[in-house]
């Protein structure tokens, strides 16, 4: 019998890799509320990854800073993120999305200890003093891919934060990319709603094809194939990609597809010679609210070489 853990998109990108009966086996780790072992961790997080659906159906992919304790459960069946009205960026898709779709994925991840939790659920509550999620799933993510860093000070909220708006990949834009050794994505499901997640590599994994598209090898996980399930049924994407020494965001929106048994000479993918290739149709760039001074620590001992 199917199991009715998986949307069909998910099924068949498990078909496609080749790796079904090893989704079934990690399935058991999939509940509908936070474990108790989870909950302090999520209550001591500074960062948190938001993926949100607007109002046409785009993807984005948000990065959410606070106080730790600004994001916490009591039981486990929802979470709470305390951010009042006023220290909200609201040049940061984020918030007009949650007012137009319930949909919300959320990652809580630890770059300094490769820590990681994932919680997919609808909103509940959107107020002045900030949001309840309701959790549909929730699980914990390996720690490959991971770049270690340690957030060495967290600063007050400072309102409004420049921002630059674009559709092509050129100049400052450019450069973030072919820099970044990190990147955050959000995807969705129509009835199991959105998603979000980490992909890490070498600086360069992320190839720029031209002034509009992005491919990125697909390393080996946990063959649940959430994302790329997602995309086989959904191809809107949002990306999240931090400029950890300047202090900025990178937000695109577009489409993702996946490109499946690919040749790959330089071992890229890590031996799974899986791509996807992300189109853009819009980006922001924003500087964080906060001023955060980051430590880095190491590279993740996982990621492949890059070409």
């Amino acid at each position: 019998m199917e199991d009715s853990s998986f949307h069909p998109g998910e099924r068949e990108a498990q078909r496609l890799a080749g790796e079904t009966a090893i989704a079934d086996r990690n399935i058991v780790v999939l509940s509908d509320r936070v474990i108790a072992g989870a909950r302090p961790f999520i209550a001591k997080q500074f960062m948190a990854v938001l993926g949100s659906v607007d109002a046409q159906g785009k993807v984005w992919a948000s990065l959410l800073f606070g106080k730790p304790g600004f994001l916490h459960t009591e039981d486990g069946s929802s979470i709470i993120i305390d951010v009042p009205d006023k220290e909200r960026d609201h040049s940061d898709p984020l918030w007009n999305n949650l007012a137009s779709n319930q949909d919300l994925g959320m990652l809580f991840i630890e770059l300094g200890s490769r820590r990681r939790y994932r919680v997919n659920g609808m909103l509940n509550r959107l107020d002045k003093r900030g949001a309840e999620v309701a959790i549909r799933e929730a699980y914990p993510n390996c720690p490959k891919y991971i770049q270690r860093r340690q957030l060495r000070a967290l600063g007050e909220p400072l309102l409004p934060v420049q921002t630059a708006h674009g559709t092509v990949l050129r100049g400052t834009v450019e450069n973030l990319i072919q820099q970044a050794d990190t990147l955050f994505l959000a995807s969705r499901h129509a009835s199991s709603g959105a998603d979000a997640s980490h992909r890490g590599g070498k600086p360069g994994f992320i190839h720029q094809v031209d002034d509009s598209t992005l491919r990125i090898p697909d390393y080996d996980g946990n063959s649940l194939f959430n994302t790329l399930g997602n995309f086989h049924i959904d191809p809107h994407a949002g990306l999240c990609i931090p400029d950890f020494a300047n202090g900025q965001l990178l937000q695109l929106t577009g489409t993702a597809k996946v490109l499946w048994h690919q040749d790959d000479p330089h071992n890229e993918t890590g031996g799974t010679k899986r791509y996807w290739e992300f189109k853009v149709e819009r980006w922001i760039l924003r500087d964080t609210p906060q001023k955060l001074e980051w430590e880095y620590l190491d590279a993740s001992p996982f990621n492949p070489a890059v070409s």
